[in-house]
């Protein structure tokens, strides 16, 4: 019946019904990436419990040994930054999966339908958004039941939230660009390794200021650092109070960072697929 109603209006498609076909479309593809998760339950449930793993491995094993700056609970410090990292963890698995559909031939397929070339980049990042969503209230609710909370009121924490959504929306086109440049699903494998200190080389777990302070001044300069301080602030949990500009600014590079990723990366990662040869 949509290819029909398409073939029909094909010459001249009013602007209702381009956009009615483009959120078609991005339904369509939407429902295909939900599928794919009876196929592997366990996978999509342990992405949601792997930063459960984290919270409760650094709050109780070296919860002890952390010092919090300006003094408090370690673990309602950690709370916002684990926040943050669960919206960076899984960006390796929306990269795995472009490229294994560009590996085998289906995103050849999809650019061969008349459907819009952001439609399928869109229905991808829908679904992961929806996996993030799922992910974090997984986190909040632990969180929840082990004590922490958040101290200025539902308005403010639900800005957090949203600051923290808005970081991983944009991580995610940074994913798919990748995804759509790698050669092979096996390569996604140093995206992986990657993951990794970039996510530690943050104020996530740590006080930057226990670092070296070269080091220190690169930490703080990573978009998850600007995300969980903005988070703490908003939250009103124990954070930085530190005297650099990106701590006296935290809450504008918890907006600018993410803005500027997606200014950057999801016009590069349309452009992209439009011009994938494999």
């Amino acid at each position: 019946m949509i290819a029909m109603d398409r073939k029909a209006n094909a010459t001249h498609p009013s602007a209702a019904a381009r956009i009615r076909y483009a959120f078609t479309d991005v339904w369509v593809l939407s429902k295909r990436e939900l599928l794919h998760w009876g196929g592997n339950p366990w996978g999509i449930m342990i992405g949601w419990l792997f930063p459960v793993m984290m919270l409760l491995m650094f709050g109780y094993l070296f919860g002890g040994a952390m010092a919090v700056p300006g003094g408090g609970s370690y673990f309602e410090f950690l709370m916002p930054g684990m926040f943050a990292m669960a919206m960076f963890f899984g960006v390796e698995s929306t990269v795995m999966a472009v490229t294994t559909d560009a590996s085998k031939g289906v995103t050849d397929r999809f650019r061969s339908m008349p459907i819009h070339a952001s439609a399928v980049l869109l229905g991808r990042c829908m679904v992961d958004m929806l996996n993030s969503i799922i992910g974090l209230l997984v986190l909040i609710i632990t969180g929840l039941l082990l004590g922490w909370g958040w101290h200025e009121g539902a308005d403010h924490a639900l800005a957090a939230f949203g600051l923290l959504l808005l970081l991983r929306f944009s991580l995610l086109w940074v994913g798919i660009f990748i995804g759509l440049h790698a050669t092979n699903p096996h390569n996604v494998s140093m995206v992986q390794l990657l993951v990794w200190p970039v996510g530690f080389l943050s104020n996530v777990f740590v006080d930057t200021t226990t670092m070296p302070a070269w080091l220190g001044a690169i930490a703080e300069f990573n978009p998850l650092s600007a995300t969980s301080m903005a988070a703490r602030e908003l939250f009103g949990n124990p954070g930085l109070r530190g005297e650099s500009w990106m701590s006296e600014h935290a809450m504008l590079l918890a907006l600018g960072w993410p803005l500027l990723l997606l200014v950057i990366f999801l016009p590069l990662a349309v452009r992209s697929y439009r011009r994938l040869n494999r």
